[in-house]
């Protein structure tokens, strides 16, 4: 669990050559789903730790997709006029590997599968596992702890994920309050149905908004 968050913060210390490369890119994510596997094959109730209880589905659409919506709206603006007025080009978009694929396989079946794999990851299995070491740690029940660490190492360790980072540059900072809002949900509900689907709706209206404008 641990490996991931340190394998994401030294990536940075590594020299200009190596940080190039997509081995050491995808280094952390890699490690994290090695540890998601090797924990999952070993824990009991599996879907219960990880908040994809069967009952939970409904709710998770409904809050999901109103906070997908509200999050979209908010981050398109912050991509197309925030950014802009303030000097910054987003014309690169149309470079990375999400912007040259076509929009078929990016909407909404790349990015569902995209948001479905990185929620399992970052906030079922990394935020999940560092709360139950905050709570063992404060001796509290974790079921109604925010757990504040937790939260903030998870969402630090989306946020700079390093291929995140080297593939939309100053825009990955967007994933911090992205990382904290989800986060907290899923403290709060222990529903990761619901921030899969916030994740998926969020990206499909940023990415359809910014196709459209950009090209």
């Amino acid at each position: 669990m641990l490996l991931p968050i340190g394998a994401t913060f030294g990536y940075y210390a590594l020299p200009a050559s190596l940080k190039e490369q997509l081995l050491f890119q995808f280094a952390p994510q890699f490690l994290a789903y090695m540890g998601l596997s090797f924990w999952a094959a070993r824990a009991a109730q599996v879907p219960v730790q990880l908040g994809l209880e069967r009952r939970k589905v409904w709710s998770g659409f409904r809050w999901g997709v109103l906070t997908g919506l509200l999050l979209g709206v908010l981050n398109t603006f912050v991509i197309l006029a925030v950014y802009p007025s303030l000097g910054y080009d987003i014309t690169f978009l149309k470079q990375t590997p999400h912007g040259q694929l076509p929009v078929l396989v990016m909407v909404p079946w790349l990015i569902c599968c995209i948001a479905l794999f990185v929620e399992l990851n970052f906030r079922g299995f990394l935020l999940g596992r560092l709360a139950e070491l905050e709570s063992r740690w404060r001796d509290s029940n974790s079921g109604r702890c925010l757990s504040p660490l937790a939260l903030t190492a998870s969402t630090l360790t989306f946020a700079f994920d390093p291929f995140m980072v080297n593939t939309f540059r100053y825009l990955h900072w967007i994933a911090i309050w992205d990382g904290l809002i989800w986060g907290s949900i899923w403290l709060r509900t222990r529903n990761l149905w619901i921030t899969i689907m916030a994740h998926a709706v969020e990206v499909i209206v940023m990415y359809s908004a910014v196709k459209a404008t950009i090209g």
